[in-house]
């Protein structure tokens, strides 16, 4: 009875541990991602000498890997050059201040 208890324990101390723990993993590879999207799109555009507002098709090509994978399921929208990539309508910067949705 007593191991059963101490298991119990354990578990109830490791459990929100790994939840918090993935949680925080899949929001800094949502942001890496976010970034690593934003500075292909700025290296298309000084390449192809690109102004705000123009679409650079071919940014795929300065990823590290593409496609990008994002841990969960969403909308990705990579956007025209001059602007943030966006997943489930949060920037970068917005994923870091706020990791609700996960």
């Amino acid at each position: 009875m007593i191991v059963v208890l101490i298991i119990g324990i354990l578990l109830a101390i490791a459990v929100p541990n790994f939840i918090n723990a993935r949680q925080q993993s899949r929001a800094a590879t949502i942001i890496a991602n976010l970034v690593e999207l934003d500075a292909a799109k700025e290296n298309c555009a000084m390449e192809s000498g690109l102004n705000v507002g123009d679409d650079c098709a071919n940014y795929p090509r300065y990823l590290k890997h593409y496609p990008v994978v994002m841990p969960m399921v969403g909308t990705l929208v990579e956007g025209p050059v001059g602007t943030y990539a966006t997943f489930n309508g949060k920037t970068a910067e917005e994923w870091k201040a706020d990791k609700n949705g996960l």
